[in-house]
């Protein structure tokens, strides 16, 4: 049996970015001094000067940044989600989704998975705020190979594109030789009838893992990866519930205004399903290690098994 491998998604971003800077001179990449933790270190270091620190002001970078696409450069804005999506909200909000700037937000440190950092660093609420502006992408690859294709892809996007990244070490599971992405599209990884579990980010390894778990059972689940919350790829998920009559959506988010919230929306006005949702309930993190939490927070392959059994 082959070694699994593992990769926080922040370091496929600092990689990613470095390479795609080789071919295109207009990106950039600011920082809210702490180009180590994001990997936006690893651009700095091969392209010193098209890399800006712009200090501990997070409101002020993402205007800069706003500034710069105007003049045909492409930023990618780096900082902890709870810093982007939420201390500079106004400022994305206004200065960039209002006038639909090509601006790439690309936030690390998000959702329970910070672990030791608690509750202030702790953002389960950024998908939430970045989907509620007008004509914002929303992004939350699983894995190193997802996020990498990700990064190209929101650079070859025309506009504000938000994509959370992680600093656990998740394992990589997509094939680089033949995975193909596109904004707006959901993959199916697992097919199965009579469940669809839906999900996004680092839980999407763990769907799999609850996928063979449930099969042990006799209980077939259809497995999909929604990297892109918004927009959200309807067909997929309509097809899904058609199918399987039963939704489980599972993310390292809040419950409110996720990816949980946008697939029951979806649901309801076009083909009502019951859905169940496996997020952070309506409740802070704290501080511990970061598979501590997330199995505390259920957000685990053996919680998605039980809620699936426990489905009626």
């Amino acid at each position: 049996m082959s070694e699994i491998i593992k990769i926080a998604t922040r370091d496929s971003y600092g990689n990613a970015i470095k390479e795609l800077a080789k071919e295109n001179k207009d990106i950039v990449v600011l920082d809210a001094d702490l180009a180590a933790a994001t990997k936006t270190c690893v651009f700095a270091k091969e392209y010193p000067d098209r890399h800006f620190n712009c200090g501990i002001a997070e409101g002020n970078m993402m205007v800069v940044a706003a500034g710069m696409s105007t003049m045909g450069l492409v930023p990618f804005v780096s900082t902890f989600a709870m810093f982007a999506a939420g201390r500079a909200f106004e400022q994305i909000r206004n200065s960039i989704g209002y006038p639909h700037l090509n601006v790439k937000i690309c936030a690390t440190h998000g959702g329970i998975s910070v672990g030791e950092d608690g509750a202030s660093h702790q953002c389960c609420e950024d998908f939430a705020l970045m989907r509620s502006i007008p004509g914002m992408v929303v992004m939350s690859p699983a894995d190193d190979v997802e996020a990498k294709a990700a990064i190209k892809a929101a650079y070859a996007y025309q506009g504000p594109v938000y994509i959370r990244l992680g600093r656990l070490a998740v394992p990589v599971f997509n094939k680089e030789e033949n995975f193909e992405f596109e904004i707006g599209k959901g993959k199916l990884l697992r097919d199965g009838n009579d469940v669809a579990i839906i999900a996004n980010g680092l839980m999407v390894n763990e769907a799999l893992i609850a996928a063979e778990t449930l099969a042990k059972d006799g209980i077939n689940a259809r497995v999909i990866d929604i990297c892109t919350i918004k927009p959200l790829d309807e067909e997929i998920v309509l097809a899904a519930a058609k199918d399987c009559k039963k939704v489980v959506t599972v993310e390292e988010h809040s419950i409110i205004g996720g990816l949980g919230e946008a697939v029951s929306a979806l649901l309801s006005e076009k083909l009502p399903t019951p859905v169940k949702r496996i997020g952070v309930n309506d409740e802070f993190g704290h501080s511990g290690p970061a598979n501590k939490l997330l199995e505390q927070f259920g957000l685990s392959a053996e919680n998605i098994v039980n809620t699936v059994k426990n489905f009626k």
